[in-house]
Formats: structure tokens, sequence, C-alpha cells
């Protein structure tokens, strides 16, 4: 059966890149800067600084990135428009860095933006782009077609379908609405049309991939499920002031949900719905619920994932986000054949334990006497295990995570949750 990404062909991407080429040394800042120091108050300079921030060093990162990326396509019409698109990610940090040097007045060249901008950076942006790193010098080493849909999934998906297209909708839509800095507002409008054609590539990249190769998809489910737990974290405002994402009419609630959205939309054009990827949950939450979206952003702010800005919230609310989190993540396809109950003892925190039953899974507070394995751990040192702030293994070996009972409990785990 056809379908709408099949209508799309890499020689149709290509002479639509050649339509829509720009200039960003042609837009004007005049107005731009005038808007800046006159119509911004001092909480919005700092806010769209920062929003801008991440947006600039994006554009620097992916530019740089982006060369495995053509060496391990196996078609040359794929090797030439990521080519072009290396080229447009070289513009957008030509754009960025003018607007930072001529309106927001920091640094004297792209290097010198750049270090100026560099404290804006949050935590969830370090660490995805962190990994884009790693997926791009993974490629480097290992072409193969779950390697490169892997890389696809988490530069064209997570970094621009997910992150910079909700960025980009969030600044467009208050420039557009207080009709502020007219330079910078066609640039941005000239970088979201570039995008949604390098996301249009690497929805139709994948759709191909994964038809060529069906070990892709499980390539995708694993690097999403690690990007998607640095991704969240993204748009934490600094010291968690709200206002810097209020002061323009969202809430990180929003952005987080429009990311979402966004990511399953092109994850089931590409036919790999979330629901359907292999192995755990890749995201523990129902798309598009709002209820759910501020469970994360709750997660967040109590330091049990994201940024450890201090010790985690033990609060019986935050306790019990995350257990109903750590249930919506288990794989059902990898539960023995009988009931399997998880115990967690913690030195400073109540017990808790997760059943899995038939295909269902529980998860409740209180301690139970038949567990198959139990974790004794602070709950600290388990927040920074499940976040990734630290390896379990490493955690093993300090005895700061302590398990008993089965060994092949603990090995089928790993596999339960694979987080």
């Amino acid at each position: 059966m056809t379908t709408a990404v099949d209508r799309v062909t890499y020689d149709d991407l290509y002479r639509r890149w050649e339509k829509g080429n720009w200039s960003a040394t042609g837009l004007d800042f005049t107005q731009d800067k005038v808007d800046w120091h006159e119509r911004f108050d001092d909480l919005e300079r700092k806010a769209a600084l920062w929003n801008y921030a991440l947006f600039f060093h994006g554009e620097d990162s992916v530019t740089d990135n982006l060369s495995p990326y053509i060496d391990a396509a196996p078609r040359e019409e794929q090797k030439y428009f990521l080519a072009t698109q290396q080229v447009d990610e070289a513009r957008h940090s030509v754009f960025f860095a003018r607007f930072m040097r001529e309106v927001v007045e920091r640094g004297d060249s792209i290097a010198g933006a750049l270090d100026a901008t560099r404290p804006e950076l949050t935590w969830g942006f370090r660490k995805t782009f962190e990994l884009l790193d790693k997926v791009a010098a993974d490629l480097r080493r290992d072409r193969s077609k779950p390697m490169l849909a892997a890389a696809i999934a988490m530069y064209h998906l997570i970094v621009e379908a997910t992150l910079a297209q909700t960025g980009q909708h969030f600044i467009e839509s208050y420039l557009q609405r207080r009709d502020l800095m007219p330079g910078f507002r066609a640039g941005m409008e000239n970088v979201s049309l570039d995008e949604q054609r390098h996301i249009g590539f690497g929805v139709k990249m994948l759709a191909d991939l994964q038809r060529e190769d069906p070990d892709c998809r499980y390539a995708v489910a694993d690097v999403l499920r690690e990007a998607l737990l640095y991704a969240a974290a993204v748009f934490v405002p600094p010291g968690w002031n709200r206002g810097y994402v209020e002061c323009f009419g969202s809430t990180v609630e929003d952005l987080y949900l429009q990311g979402l959205q966004s990511l399953d939309t092109k994850l089931r054009s590409a036919g790999m719905p979330l629901e359907e990827l292999p192995g755990p949950t890749v995201v523990p939450i129902r798309v598009a619920n709002r209820e759910d979206a501020e469970r994360v952003i709750h997660l967040l702010e109590a330091n049990v994932i994201g940024e450890k800005l201090a010790p985690p919230s033990r609060d019986p609310e935050t306790i019990g986000t995350l257990f109903e989190m750590i249930k919506n993540s288990v794989d059902k396809r990898q539960a023995p054949g009988r009931p399997l109950t998880i115990q967690w003892d913690f030195k400073d925190a109540p017990p808790w334990h997760v059943r899995i039953d038939n295909g269902s899974t529980s998860a409740a507070e209180g301690r139970v006497a038949d567990a198959d394995l139990v974790l004794k751990a602070r709950f600290e040192d388990w927040t920074d295990i499940i976040s990734r702030r630290e390896d379990p293994r490493v955690a093993i070996l300090k005895g700061k995570l302590r398990p008993r009972g089965n060994p092949l409990m603990l090995w089928r785990m790993q596999k339960i949750f694979r987080r």
C-alpha cells in the first residue's frame, strides 16, 4: 500500500531546497535592535536570550555532526540532500550569530557569541547534544542501516521534530502576535521552512530503512529511550523560573506536550508508532495527555529525573508518580510465564513493589513477603540510577544498590525495563 511518505521523493526534497534558498546575511536587524531594548522588559530579554541561545548552540552542533550521515547514506540522492542540509544548518548558525552580535550584543564573532551565550544552556540541552555527538561518532565507525536509523531518529526526530520545531512555534507565535523584531521573525520563518524539509527527509529515510532492515526498529527504540530522558529537561528554565516561558504566553507543560505530539506524529508517518516499537515502553505516559505531562514536569522539579539541583523529594505524591511511570515502563513480553514481584526497600523512604502478572502490572506502597527480587538502596541513589546520573553496575560495586534474590531475575529485570 502506498503511503504519504512514499509519495515524497528525495529529488523533490532537493528541488524544494533550491527554491527555498535565503540569505542569513541579508536580513535587516535595525528595527529588531529597537524592539529588543524598548519593547521587551527585563524578564523578556532574559527569557528570549535563554531560548535563542539554545537554538544558536543547537544549530552549531548539528552543523558539525552531519558529515557521518552523508558518508553513511546508502543512496546518492540521500547524500546530496544531506549535503544541502549541512548548508542550511551553517546558514542558521550564521543567522543566530548575527542576531547575538548585532542585537543582543554578545560576542564579536561566531565563536565569541557562542562563548558568551554558553551559560544559558540547560542540563537537558547539554546531555541531549552530548548524546547526539556520541551517536554521530558511533555512525562514523558503524555505517550499518540500524546505526543510521538510530542516528536519523536522534537528529531528525528528537533534535529537530521534538525540540527545534516546538521551540520555533513558541518563538514565532509571540513574535507574530506582538509584531516584534521583523528581521529575526523573517529569519525564524525561513529556519522553520528548512527544518520542515529536514524532518520530512528524516521521516522518509526512517520509513525506507526500516523496510530494508527490521533491526532498525530496535535501534530507533533504544536511542529514543535514552534521548527522551534528557530531552524532557531541555526546556527547564533557569532556576525553575516559569516566568521565562509564561511571559510569552505558554507553559513548560505546553512545550513538553507539543514536542511529544510532534514526535508521535513523525514516527507514525515513518511506520514506527511509539506503542509498536519493540522492547519496554519508549514513553511511559499517554501522548497528548496534559495530566501525564504534568507528572513528568513534577518529577523534574522534584529532582527525581533531570538535573539534580538538590536531594530528590520523598513525599508520597512524588514517589507514587515515580512508581506509576516505572510500572508503565514494563515490557510485559519479557516477563516470565508466572507472576513476578520486584520489591524496593529504601533506607530513606517507604518500601514499594511492582507486580507483573499475566500481562498486567501494578505498583503499590508496602512490603511483600514473596518478592522474587529485592532491591535495597537509598531512594536518592535509586533516582540517580533511573535518571542515568549513575551507572547501576557502578552503584552495585559501590554498595549503593544491593539486589537480593534469584540472579536470573536481576538479569531478566534489565530486559523488562531496559532504561
